[in-house]
């Protein structure tokens, strides 16, 4: 199978990788030159357009930005869609909307080639090792077809259900880990300003009922004090912007979800749209005149588990 990957951002780049260094042939394509300049070092391919790039592969993975970059790559004079054809398959790896995978989706289907959307979770470091978790909508016969290949990049991988239910449970999760960020803020004040000792505090969550992934991996670069868990503060927005208006338009009636999106919305406005997402948490250290550094944890997080070949679940 010949694969092409289009954006090899933090996320993108390391899902690359992945497949690079699994011995699968791959071209791939990126408005940073640089970045395509290292993958061409390594072995891979490198498409002058989009739609050469969906012309020359079986499976066309995207990994972008937002949803509108994304419309961009697929439905450009020289996009994806133009460059496909009977059976190809499309893999949109972004973090999206389902309403608009399933619109592109369609297009993807006009030209006979079979659309599936698989976002991923559970951090960059993770993404680097080839052990994140993988969300996959759309055919199961598609699915089970790029299954080779998504058992390299990811090492937990999920078939959801029809096209659009990964990008919805994804947003979900997405949603969760960004309230579980906002309630680790308050919970380092209560903690700091209680004179605990805030090495045995991060021991004692994690080994208790209030403990959560988010606690195990960005309280880290909490403490430490670089908060770098190379996810940004606009891509938050965009998340848990995506959430919200999804709840409108199930009319779900929610109290959290606006707060959520509130509270990150001063994030961005006090810190920049790129600081790291896990800075959140300094609008408590800054209201409180305090900080929650503590010895011991990492500037940046390393997955130090074995990668191994990923499995279905």
């Amino acid at each position: 199978m010949k694969i092409g990957f289009i954006g090899l951002g933090n996320v993108g780049g390391k899902l690359a990788g992945s497949l690079l260094r699994n011995k699968f042939d791959l071209t791939v394509r990126d408005l940073d030159k640089e970045l395509t300049k290292h993958f061409e070092k390594l072995g891979a391919k490198v498409a002058k357009s989009a739609q050469q790039l969906s012309q020359e592969v079986d499976l066309i993975i995207t990994c972008l930005p937002s949803p509108k970059i994304c419309s961009e790559v697929m439905e450009g004079d020289d996009g994806v869609l133009n460059g496909l054809c009977k059976d190809k398959i499309w893999l949109e790896m972004s973090t999206t909307d389902e309403a608009e995978v399933k619109r592109i989706g369609q297009k993807v289907r006009e030209r006979k080639a079979i659309p599936l959307d698989a976002p991923v979770s559970g951090g960059c470091h993770r993404a680097a090792t080839g052990n994140i978790a993988i969300f996959v909508g759309g055919k199961r016969e598609a699915f089970e077809k790029i299954l080779p290949a998504l058992t390299v990049m990811g090492r937990q991988v999920l078939h959801t259900g029809e096209l659009g239910s990964a990008s919805v449970l994804k947003v979900i999760t997405n949603y969760l880990a960004s309230v579980h960020l906002v309630a680790l803020g308050e919970a380092w004040t209560v903690a700091k300003k209680s004179n605990l000792d805030l090495k045995k505090t991060f021991k004692g969550i994690s080994v208790s009922s209030g403990n959560s992934f988010v606690h195990e991996t960005e309280s880290q670069v909490i403490l430490n004090g670089s908060y770098n868990i190379n996810f940004t503060m606009d891509l938050v927005l965009k998340d848990t912007g995506l959430f919200d208006n999804l709840a409108k338009k199930l009319n779900a009636q929610l109290e959290i979800s606006p707060k959520i999106v509130e509270i990150f919305k001063d994030g961005q406005k006090k810190f920049g749209s790129r600081a790291w997402s896990s800075m959140i948490v300094k609008r408590m250290e800054d209201l409180n005149k305090i900080d929650f550094r503590a010895d011991g944890f990492p500037s940046e997080l390393i997955d130090e588990e074995t990668e191994e070949k990923g499995y279905e679940i």
